[in-house]
């Protein structure tokens, strides 16, 4: 047998109330084992102290005393469940608070994928993927180097006007 149902059993033992075969088990485990028999003899101990402490009988008008104060105390009334209890009352206003701060903040749906704003940006990056895919080749590319560059600018709009006239 274990320690664990010894000490499970140990009462009974000490009780008399167990059966012959559990009593029989449990001595043998008390004869080898210290610590289940230093605790049996620790509560046979405690068991003759308690043997010696006079038994105190209430009086006799004690049990109708009682009952007559218990009923003297105050009944709650109906409405009484209306009234919420504070801790109850101090939630209900801290989760309602916490809601209205909730909802009041600025909701930004860019994150969320089924988006209409979302969706349109995938779509310019995949309609502007071949030149995202061909940027190196683009910024790497020297033959625009060799363009010549318009010696004159070309003439604004007011400067052809005065060219013109003054052919005229």
């Amino acid at each position: 047998m274990k320690c664990e149902d010894v000490s499970k059993e140990l009462i009974p033992y000490l009780d008399r109330r167990s059966n012959s075969a559990d009593r029989h088990e449990v001595e043998e485990h008390l004869a080898i084992c210290v610590a289940c028999r230093t605790r049996a003899e620790e509560l046979r101990t405690l068991w003759s102290v308690l043997d010696e402490v006079p038994i105190v009988e209430p009086s006799l008008g004690f049990d109708a005393r009682m009952r007559a104060r218990i009923a003297e105390e105050p009944q709650p009334r109906w409405f009484r469940w209306f009234v919420p209890q504070p801790r109850l009352a101090m939630a209900m206003a801290l989760l309602l608070a916490v809601s209205v701060w909730i909802t009041r903040l600025p909701q930004d749906n860019s994150g969320l994928p089924g988006s209409v704003q979302n969706e349109q940006q995938q779509f310019q990056v995949i309609k502007n993927l071949d030149v995202l895919e061909n940027y190196d080749v683009l910024s790497k590319f020297d033959a625009l180097d060799e363009v010549p560059a318009d010696e004159q600018p070309a003439p604004q709009p007011d400067q052809q006007n005065d060219q013109q006239q003054q052919q005229e």
